[in-house]
């Protein structure tokens, strides 16, 4: 009997070793003898069949903004048991499924096209503008030299756009260099984060 508690406790020893495994079976080896020769059954070691480790991280989608993680939204890789402990249990964050992933896919494609319909539009619009040549802007002589009154502004540039070309731009997009002289000038219009058109205008007095 004793030998036999010796046995399980050395048995019980080695389950730490196995901590992160996910066990299929515990099983117990037959005895290689029917006794041993105080007369006791001979004991044998517990056998831990195991299929593999533990997934440590977890792709999640996060369902409001973490402070130091992401934003509502982000798609994060991370520790398993930051999710089953914490994201989870406070509503945080998701598992993204194989059916989520598809469905974030998708929805990035169609951003993207969406995004090369607009940049495309954009670029449409400046080939437009540059095309259209000079513009031609009348001001006030502001006495016998090339002194105008006053300065052009956006408004005067849209305007001007309108007038000549039938396309609508936001003033806010427009950038004017200082002009306070008849001359030639060129203007600058944000269409796009990634398209600019430059448009020329010729001040002439009056």
């Amino acid at each position: 009997m004793a030998m036999a508690m010796a046995n399980i406790m050395a048995s019980a020893a080695l389950l730490p070793c196995f901590e992160g495994l996910r066990a299929q079976s515990l099983t117990q080896k037959p005895a290689a003898s029917a006794a041993s020769t105080s007369g006791s059954p001979a004991y044998q070691p517990l056998a831990v069949v195991a299929d593999k480790r533990v997934q440590k991280r977890r792709q999640v989608i996060l369902t409001e903004d973490v402070e130091y993680l992401g934003k509502t939204g982000a798609l994060l890789a991370v520790k398993t048991g930051y999710f089953r402990n914490f994201l989870y249990p406070t509503g945080k964050a998701k598992l993204a499924t194989p059916e989520i992933l598809k469905a974030i896919r998708v929805e990035e494609l169609r951003k993207e096209e969406e995004r090369k319909v607009v940049k495309a539009g954009a670029e449409s619009v400046a080939r437009l503008l540059q095309n259209a040549g000079m513009l031609t802007l009348r001001r006030k002589r502001g006495g016998q030299g090339k002194q105008i009154f006053g300065s052009v502004t956006s408004q005067d540039i849209v305007d001007i756009i309108r007038a000549n070309t039938k396309q609508e731009v936001d003033k806010r997009d427009v950038t004017v260099p200082e002009v306070r002289e008849i001359g030639q000038y060129v203007v600058e219009i944000k269409l796009h984060p990634e398209v600019t058109a430059q448009v020329k205008i010729n001040v002439v007095g009056q």
